[in-house]
Parts: structure tokens; sequence; C-alpha cells
């Protein structure tokens, strides 16, 4: 079974070193999402409907919101894998143009080559994973450092404008209506007819609309926002596994628990038990002009 070895997560997101053995479903995040093997065997991961590979040279390169998953073969070797999550917001506050990287195009490419010093500061970026100080100051500089070497291989951001999106976003007020529908609903099971009735669409015309505008399909989106708010709970600790279940309309633990291994790899109280929260005083950024 995979397990997670460590995962820092705070205003820049969530990086984790995650120990593969077995495959992810189909999923997405709305975060801008870099893949990097830390150790172990080569492997691959599908963004979209194409597979790519994973080795010590390359990098998987997933956009915000972008539909991607881990193809792990039943019985091949482990893969320890360092994964960044990294919030537009956070970056877009050191530099304002890198508001981009929550732009479905901000990647052009779903992978690509590593530099040495990229590969030299991936791999300081999992030793600060595993050997951190208590305040995490060192692993979030060398996230930033990390980041900004990524982004300016792989992203012409540049000529992005600054522009956010907190998705491919919705320009079509009637999914904007079903987005809110959902967000308000994440206590209940997935009702795409009822989606459609809040947007004021029947329910085929909605989900070519949601497909046409969001990238991605109804479901899927409510899946990332059923996740994120599972993520965001088990972090903080204040409720138990069984509880957030509850509060996000799972019928049983067990099904809570097979969703969240399905979509990141471990269970939620594995989660909880090695995730660190990370929040320097001055909102955990470094210090802007290094882009």
């Amino acid at each position: 079974m995979s397990k997670a070895m460590r995962i820092h997560q705070g205003s820049f997101g969530r990086v984790a070193l995650l120990d593969m053995d077995s495959a992810l479903i189909h999923h997405a995040h709305p975060h801008c999402h870099v893949l990097i093997k830390a150790s172990g065997a080569d492997t691959r991961f599908a963004v979209g409907e194409q597979l790519y590979p994973l080795r010590d040279d390359t990098a998987v390169l997933v956009n915000s919101w972008e539909a991607h998953s881990y193809a792990h073969q039943p019985g091949a070797p482990r893969t320890v894998i360092l994964a960044l999550y990294i919030e537009p917001r956070w970056l877009g506050a050191m530099q304002r143009e890198l508001n981009a990287s929550g732009n479905p195009g901000f990647f052009a490419q779903s992978c690509g080559e590593l530099t040495p010093y990229i590969r030299r500061l991936a791999d300081r970026m999992a030793a600060e994973l595993l050997y951190d100080d208590p305040s995490g100051e060192r692993m979030e500089e060398a996230l930033f450092d990390l980041m900004i070497a990524i982004i300016d291989r792989f992203s012409e951001w540049r000529t992005l404008g600054g522009t956010r999106y907190a998705a491919p976003m919705a320009g079509d007020f009637r999914i904007r209506q079903a987005i809110l529908f959902m967000r308000g609903t994440l206590g209940e099971e997935f009702d795409a007819a009822r989606v459609a009735a809040a947007a004021g669409l029947s329910r085929a015309h909605m989900f070519r609309l949601f497909q046409q505008t969001m990238a991605i399909t109804p479901a899927l989106y409510f899946n990332v926002l059923r996740m994120e708010a599972a993520i965001d709970a088990m972090a903080a600790g204040l409720e138990s596994a069984t509880e957030v279940s509850g509060r996000l309309g799972f019928s049983a633990p067990s099904h809570f628990s097979r969703f969240f291994r399905n979509h990141q790899g471990v269970t939620p109280t594995e989660y909880r038990r090695v995730v660190n929260l990370v929040d320097r005083p001055g909102g955990g950024r470094p210090e802007a002009g290094h882009a």
C-alpha cells in the first residue's frame, strides 16, 4: 500500500513526499501541480489521456484543474514521488505575473526534462521535507527556489499577463450558479439533475456547457471540492475522520477512507499523522524579487 512519508501544508499549498505502489484514479487539483521522482523505480502519470514518464531526469507538469491519474501497474516496484500542489495566490504574492500559475495554459507541456540545477533543488526539497526545522522556514525557502526554477524552464509565464484563474473560469453565469450550488452542497451526494436545475439548464446541456467551460466534468469538479475540504479538515485536526466523513455526506467512514485514498494515495488518518501545518509569521512567503 502507498504511504505518505511527510506532508507540509500551508499558505503555499501542499508539498508531499509519497512512497507510491498503487494507482490513483482520474482526479484534479485547484493548484499548480508538479511531480518529480525522488527515488525508486521509474513510473508514469497520465495527464488527460496521454501517459508521461516520471524518471530521474523528467517532471510531470499538471495545470490547475487539469485531470490526471497515476498509472502505477500492479506488482511494479515502488516509487518515492515529490509532489508539489502550489497555490497561485502564494506565487502571485511574490510576483504579480505568477498569478498566471492558476491559468489552464500555464504549463504548455505535460512533461519536461529537468536541468541538473532543478534536480539538485528537488533533492534539497526532499531532504528539507524529511529533516526540516520546526518552523519549516528552510523548507519553504527551498520550495520557493524550486518552483521559480521549474516555472522559468517550463512556463511562458511572462506572456500570460498575470491573469489569475481560480479555475478555467466560468464566464457563463449558469456555470457559476452550478459551481455555487456544488460548493453549498458538499455534504450531499452529487446529483447532476439538481446541479442542472440550479443552473437553469437541462442535464445534458449543463454537462456539455460545464465540460466546455471548465475542461472537466461536473462530477469531477465536485469531487475536487470535496477532496480539498477533506484535506483541510484532516490537517486542521478539529474533527475525527468519522465526523468529517459525515459532514461531507459519505454514507460510511469506510467510503470516505476509500475516496480519500483513491485521490491522495493515503488514508485520511495517515494524512493527519504525517501532515505538518506550516505558517510562518508574516504569511510564510519569501521576499519578492527572486523571479
